[in-house]
């Protein structure tokens, strides 16, 4: 079971750097949006994921190697507290503090929004 979820570790790393790069290409502003945007996607496919194993659609191996696994390597929350340092020593405090709170916020939002879509769907 440990190598699967290193292997699906792994996979979910390449899509993150796949997404990024692709965000990073058509934004080119100081705003970092691909790492908001890969967490919001990871946190909502989680909330997807938890509704799936709590209505017993899915079995928890499964819902593991998918949490741990693929969207432990796909979301990257220390990328993120990087970026907020940057815009911080870049003295974008204004933007520091808008990125921090969505840092938050959005994967919160993702998640609530992942939930009501699989419980909706049953």
């Amino acid at each position: 079971m440990i190598w699967m979820l290193c292997f699906f570790g792994g996979i979910g790393a390449m899509a993150r750097y796949v997404l990024d790069v692709s965000i990073q290409r058509s934004w080119n502003r100081s705003f970092p949006l691909s790492t908001l945007v890969i967490n919001g996607v990871a946190s909502l496919c989680a909330g997807v994921a938890m509704m799936s194993y709590y209505a017993q659609s899915v079995d928890s191996d499964t819902v593991m190697l998918f949490l741990v696994g693929f969207l432990g390597g796909f979301s990257t929350f220390s990328t993120a507290i990087n970026e907020l340092l940057s815009l911080i020593r870049k003295k974008r405090f204004v933007m520091a503090l808008g990125y921090g709170v969505a840092t938050v916020a959005a994967p919160l939002v993702c998640i609530a929004l992942g939930l009501g879509l699989a419980s909706f769907a049953r």
